[in-house]
């Protein structure tokens, strides 16, 4: 029977509603919880907001152009080096196109390639900012905060208390001495505290106790009193602890192993400020890559145009033909065909991912301008097309010593080294020396009356210096085993191990990187030439073509196949010239002289109000010394300041004539390559020679000539505006 109930009701609550689903809701099914109605709400923060050029270039963004025409639109003429000066200026956000040279890499950044739909994306976290520096050096990590460590501590403390117990004991002779002790008190303590650099610790304390005698208070010699001391203690530690370096490493941590003095505070900084070089190197970087994006892509669009007209005329020409009976309609298609083909680039190389409006967005970007303000920024800056020759073993001896991966690698070598030297001296035992000296005294008041005798006053009784007591020793306290010393003394060599082990690494990865972009410079200037004179010889098979083509002895095949090859030879010609600059760029990167090839200065911001007269009443306990072995001095963090905008020197003399190669080819090919003595008279002024040794050229050395950036044009050669406009004369 009970089978059959079963199965009966599943077979209900499989058919149809169950008992349970007929029952109504409760009060409390139908009640909203309060988590649900607030507390998974979402609000707005209510914070400060202020305008800043930021904001204002924000919310100014203008409808952006889409398929406009560029020649209609006001342009604002930009050269690269106005962009590189309003990127590094505009903004404390040192912004990122997440794109370009990445950080040890050597591969140059193409140029006229897709940039990303999304745009900039969003927007990172851990972005870069000119806060940095200054956030490291005021935060818990900084030198001010671990020079607090040595700052003098003055504590106070006063208390009052009663006491009030029995007493299990009676004096002999005294029937009426009370069972218990009733007693109003206050005890008040003052101390002044100093550690020195070398682990010593200086105090001095001072200490009045009073005390009221509520019951038996004629057995006193006075019914209250003021019983005090004034003292001076001095601990010296012998072994852990002290030591000038040692204190600066470890500064106020007491745990093998924990280690934030003053030396490495010092170094946190200096590896802040790497950082922030770094960012400023990859801003300057993108700002560059982003600038001949712009430039090619007006390249770009200018050669997709002119083979769209020429397509416009052949297929007008073939069309006229056609409707004449002189031509085959799929003829007629085909130049149809090809001439839609060009419309559609053009239309991508305006607003297409690619193309003109996305590439100038993207300047604008890292430049802090709005999105679009009806203007379209127009790169004014002329590429560089001659050759340049970089000394190898001069780069090489650069990029080893300048790049800011390197130096901020070694301040880890050397943050590591101070580290295993603190933890060698933290594997000794604790052995100190203490001693202290203490004049006490005791009266029936605070401050008496001298007249009255000694004892009428605490200060009278101290300063009388009739009681004085002292105390010396030695306090000893060894770790038997000194297993954490240990173990903190193998980390710092496994550390530092580590971090040499990083910095090799380092430096091999930075000459393999610039071995690569050495290549690229060589590689990307012989395209330059070869694109060229591809270029040349597509429009003179265009030339030819046309008029086989009038004559009606070729069909209109070869002619429509050498007008999209002319387009292609032409903006692979202009994408190399461009990709020739962007590999100058990434070598100087490379060798750690792009902010000096861009004149860019790296310094710190004027002092706060009252820094500078710290700073020269400091100075005045300074004494200077005549002989160097009179001071002692404890080993540097740094052996010399870096300046990254710095000329440096390679050894070689100005007057040597710096010759580039020559590729001499027959007929109207180009030749970029031209012998140039340093001592001939270019667009570059007066005298090349005294430019040179008045080192102008941005900050490098003549040999390496790695910042050469030549006005005059190469004999014999078109410059890249003249040759644009070769085009059929029937076309123009």
């Amino acid at each position: 029977m009970l089978t059959v109930v079963v199965v009966a009701a599943t077979v209900t609550h499989s058919v149809g509603c169950s008992v349970w689903d007929r029952i109504g809701p409760g009060p409390n099914d139908t009640t909203k919880s309060y988590h649900r109605n607030v507390g998974l709400s979402i609000e707005y923060p209510d914070v400060a907001e202020c305008a800043t050029p930021t904001t204002i270039a924000a919310q100014a963004a203008t409808q952006p152009f889409a398929l406009e025409d560029p020649s209609t639109l006001p342009a604002m003429d930009l050269t690269l080096e106005q962009a590189i000066q309003m990127a590094v200026g505009n903004s404390p956000i040192i912004r990122s196109s997440g794109g370009g040279l990445g950080v040890g890499g050597g591969a140059t950044a193409g140029v006229g390639g897709a940039v990303g739909a999304s745009g900039t994306g969003s927007v990172p976290a851990n972005f870069s900012t000119y806060f940095d520096p200054a956030l490291t050096a005021s935060s818990a990590g900084g030198v001010e905060a671990a020079l607090s460590d040595f700052d003098a501590q003055y504590t106070n403390s006063l208390r009052f208390f009663r006491t009030d117990r029995p007493n299990s004991f009676q004096l002999q002779g005294f029937p009426g001495f009370p069972s218990a002790t009733d007693n109003s008190e206050a005890a008040y303590q003052s101390q002044l505290s100093k550690r020195t650099a070398f682990g010593s610790t200086f105090s001095l304390r001072h200490v009045v106790n009073y005390t009221r005698f509520n019951v038996n208070a004629d057995a006193q010699v006075f019914p209250s009193n003021f019983n005090g001391w004034v003292e001076a203690e001095w601990r010296q530690p012998l072994l852990r602890g002290a030591g000038l370096q040692y204190n600066r490493i470890v500064g106020g941590a007491q745990v093998p192993g924990q280690y934030n003095g003053v030396l490495i505070a010092r170094v946190s900084e200096d590896v802040a400020l790497a950082d922030f070089e770094n960012a400023v190197v990859g801003l300057v970087s993108d700002v560059e890559n982003a600038y001949w994006n712009l430039a090619v892509a007006y390249r770009l669009l200018e050669a997709n145009i002119k083979g769209r007209e020429s397509a416009l005329r052949t297929y007008q020409y073939q069309k006229a033909r056609l409707d004449a009976g002189a031509a085959r309609p799929d003829e007629e298609a085909q130049a149809q065909s090809q001439y839609y083909q060009f419309e559609a680039n053009v239309q991508n190389q305006l607003g297409g991912q690619g193309g003109l409006y996305a590439a100038e967005r993207q300047l604008r970007y890292l430049l802090g301008m709005p999105a679009s303000d009806g203007k379209l920024i127009k790169p004014v800056t002329d590429p560089i097309d001659a050759e340049v020759i970089f000394d190898w073993n001069s780069a090489l001896t650069q990029a080893l010593e300048r790049r800011v991966e390197v130096r901020r690698q070694r301040f880890q070598v050397k943050r590591r080294e101070l580290e295993l030297y603190a933890a060698r001296l933290n594997k000794r035992p604790q052995l100190d020396v203490v001693g202290s000296y203490r004049f006490r005294g005791l009266g029936d008041h605070l401050i008496g009356d001298p007249d009255n005798g000694e004892n009428d006053g605490l200060y009278t009784s101290i300063d009388s210096a009739r009681f004085q007591e002292w105390s010396a020793g030695i306090e000893f306290t060894l770790p038997v085993g000194l297993r954490l010393a240990s173990v903190a003394v193998s980390n710092a060599k496994l550390q530092l191990q580590r971090e040499r082990a990083v910095l090799a690494e380092t430096e091999l990865s930075i000459s393999h990187d610039l071995s690569d972009s050495a290549r690229n410079v060589e590689l990307t200037h012989k395209l330059v030439e070869t694109n060229y004179n591809r270029y040349q010889a597509d429009l003179r098979q265009v030339e030819v073509l046309v008029r086989r083509y009038l004559d009606g002895t070729d069909n209109i095949n070869f002619l429509l196949q050498a007008q999209q090859s002319v387009v292609q030879s032409e903006s692979s010609f202009y994408q190399s010239l461009y990709n020739y600059n962007l590999a100058i760029r990434d070598l100087h990167r490379q060798k750690g002289s792009l902010l000096a090839y861009n004149q860019i200065q790296l310094a710190e911001s004027e002092w706060e109000a009252g820094a500078s007269r710290d700073a020269y009443n400091k100075g005045l306990f300074l004494t200077p010394r005549a002989d160097a072995s009179d001071v002692r001095t404890s080993s540097p963090i740094t052996r010399q300041p870096f300046n990254p905008t710095e000329v440096q020197a390679t050894g070689v003399p100005t007057s040597t004539p710096i010759e580039l190669r020559e590729n001499v080819d027959p007929g109207e090919n180009m030749n970029l390559g031209e012998k140039i003595d340093l001592g001939e008279r270019l667009e570059l002024g007066e005298n090349f020679e005294q430019s040179v040794d008045n080192e102008s050229l941005m900050g490098d050395s003549p040999q390496a000539i790695s910042s050469l950036r030549l006005a005059a044009e190469p004999t014999g050669v078109e410059s890249p505006s003249s040759a644009s406009d070769r085009t059929p004369s029937w076309m123009k």
